[in-house]
């Protein structure tokens, strides 16, 4: 349940005899010593023997923005985390919302003090590092809803999609059905430098080779211009549009029909997932790109829209999974210790990865999540799965 934690009857008791003690000491006499200014008093860490400990239920934060200009995102996460408790009845957690938008390591340290022992969360790659440091002093795991490969390390957990897997799934598809020969427009920025890497290991590692990457700035006239280059180039079979489904369709004007006339097979990425853009131009007809499958996604929508009386965003899946992964783990951590941490990265004990509504999933010794796709294809006004997400990992 969502709730606010305020003193404990034990810090009540605690704050009574400390007055106590500061008014009997303010009746002494005590020697005056020199001046010497004031010296400024640090503020420590939560300590441990600071945190009212519960012995019934996991106490487990939730660091999202629920107000500013991402709060429609963050509120979203957090109606689909308490969604899973309610649908799973899950008497042994207790999972507190923390809003991260205007200070989200003072967000973080409040979660700490109040004897949270996992944060899930932040949202935005941007507040990590804020979040991380105070956990990290604290020994609290992070798993961030963010997609941001750098910020993953021993204690923090990256569970958004990462876009590289995606472009992966998609090549060794391509591969499959004898495509050898790779081409790709590429955004300037991090996003564009992990498609370009995944791009290029994915294809040298299955034997194939890249012939052309043609980058663009993010804008309409750009990459319809970066697309008449790479198709003046020529000498590929597979083009890929690392972009969101509206720009896409502007490059992929230029190949208008390609698939079928030049042998040329557009590919995107998991930017294309859900949106109408890619269905509602004939230019993208043929086109592959993989994402998590939406097998679960139409139930969860469903029932959050009568709960909550409105369509979820897409991403609001992350909050819902994240409880059920916390939920699995529970069965084996005692309430009122720390996190088991070491069980995320433990294939022995999950050898087949977590489950939830994208799907399965799993997490790397490194902190990245690893996810199980799907490849689909672009028709007209739909699109259709060519390759089955697995169910579990090994399969």
């Amino acid at each position: 349940m969502f709730d606010k934690w305020g003193i404990s009857r034990l810090n009540r008791r605690n704050l009574l005899a400390a007055a106590a003690m500061a008014l009997v000491a303010g009746c002494a006499v005590v020697p005056k010593a020199p001046v010497t200014g004031p010296a400024p008093t640090p503020t420590p860490p939560p300590s441990q023997s600071d945190i009212p400990v519960d012995t019934e239920r996991h106490r487990v934060a939730l660091l999202v923005p629920v107000t500013g200009g991402n709060s429609g995102v963050g509120q979203a996460i957090a109606n689909a985390a308490n969604m899973a408790l309610l649908d799973t009845a899950a008497k042994n957690l207790r999972v507190t919302t923390y809003d991260t938008s205007t200070n989200p390591a003072e967000a973080a340290r409040k979660a700490i003090a109040d004897g949270n022992q996992l944060i899930l969360g932040p949202l935005l790659a941007d507040d990590i590092p804020a979040v991380s440091g105070i956990a990290k002093a604290a020994k609290i795991p992070v798993i961030s809803f963010s997609n941001d490969e750098q910020a993953a390390s021993r204690d923090v957990f990256i569970m958004g999609n990462l876009p590289g897997q995606s472009v992966t799934r998609t090549i060794d598809y391509a591969r499959s059905q004898g495509i050898s020969t790779f081409a790709a427009l590429v955004p300037r920025g991090d996003y564009g430098d992990r498609t370009s890497a995944a791009l290029l290991a994915a294809v040298r590692g299955g034997g194939g080779s890249v012939v052309a990457l043609e980058p663009y700035e993010r804008s309409a006239a750009s990459i319809a211009s970066a697309a008449q280059r790479v198709k003046a180039k020529g000498g590929f079979d597979a083009l890929l549009i690392a972009d969101s489904g509206s720009l896409s369709v502007r490059a992929a004007t230029a190949f208008k029909g390609a698939s079928k006339t030049t042998g040329v097979r557009l590919l995107g990425t998991e930017l294309w997932s859900g949106e109408r853009d890619v269905t509602a131009s004939a230019a993208l007809a043929g086109a592959w790109y993989s994402t998590v499958s939406d097998q679960r996604f139409a139930q969860f929508s469903k029932s959050y829209r009568a709960r909550f009386g409105s369509q979820p965003f897409r991403i609001a899946t992350l909050g819902y999974d994240a409880v059920l992964l916390t939920l699995r783990v529970a069965r084996d951590w005692k309430p009122g210790t720390r996190f088991p941490v070491d069980t995320l990265r433990d294939t022995k004990a999950f050898p087949g990865g977590f489950l939830g509504v994208d799907g399965a999933f799993r997490f790397t010794r490194g902190g990245l999540i690893e996810r199980a796709l799907e490849v689909r294809e672009v028709q007209a006004t739909a699109v259709k799965v060519v390759s089955p997400a697995p169910v579990k990992f090994g399969e």
